[in-house]
């Protein structure tokens, strides 16, 4: 039985990522408290209203921009 090399499965350098797998979405809703914690803020009213807002302005797509 021949041993895979480790390089093997890994993108050359000098390529970049796909998209589709930089994002970590999984196809669930996005709940403002989702938003607060994936920006690094804590869980008060105050964030959670700001979270709401921006849900409500940008959608789901919020919490894309937040994380890579």
């Amino acid at each position: 039985m021949s041993k895979p090399e480790p390089h093997a499965s890994r993108p050359p350098e000098d390529r970049a990522t796909p998209d589709r797998l930089l994002h970590a979405r999984t196809g669930t809703d996005v709940s403002p408290e989702d938003l607060v914690l994936a920006s690094g803020k804590d869980l008060t009213p105050h964030n959670l209203e700001w979270a709401k807002r921006k849900l409500a302005a940008e959608g789901p797509a919020a919490l894309e921009k937040l994380l890579p």
